[in-house]
């Protein structure tokens, strides 16, 4: 079983520096880190969590809490999109409950999971901020709203 190694080239520890400068604190720079982790290895893997600790003098667990707070930073490789339906109060009064098993059916996956073809990443997430257009998702960087299972469908026929 071969790993890979996870380690910042010169330029990303200067860029590291360069960061934590900028703050009081240098463990207020630990979230742009993060993803320029993330961004570099594809995901924030267990080794990655303890390799970006020791920049920070941080212990492996205090970094995973970070990443396991942030819905932005993945566990996992990502699939080539990412759909995340709110499932927080109004979306779920609205229906967001049946617009994610809809997804789950559609995609064969469960939440949190990538399908097997690598092309889409099935989250369900916080508030994302549009409670009068309940339910909806981001797909990317672009925001849905007002689903139902049919506005769902031609939204996956967009990502093929």
């Amino acid at each position: 079983m071969s790993t890979v190694r996870v380690e910042f080239s010169a330029e990303q520890l200067a860029e590291v520096r360069r960061l934590q400068g900028l703050y009081p604190d240098p463990r207020a720079a630990l979230l742009p880190v993060l993803h320029m982790a993330q961004d570099t290895f594809g995901h924030v893997s267990l080794e990655a969590e303890e390799y970006v600790a020791t920049l920070f003098n941080l212990s492996p667990a205090h970094v995973h809490e970070v990443v396991t707070f942030y819905t932005l930073y993945f566990q996992q490789p990502k699939g080539r999109h990412v759909v995340a339906v709110c499932h927080n109060l109004s979306c779920h009064l609205a229906g967001a409950p049946r617009i994610i098993e809809h997804l789950k059916q559609r995609l064969g996956v469960p939440v949190g999971e990538t399908t097997d073809d690598g092309r889409i990443t099935l989250q369900s997430v916080e508030c994302l901020c549009a409670c009068e257009h309940a339910p909806m998702m981001q797909v990317d960087d672009r925001y849905e709203f007002d689903l139902t299972p049919e506005k769902v469908d031609r939204i996956l026929v967009r990502l093929q």
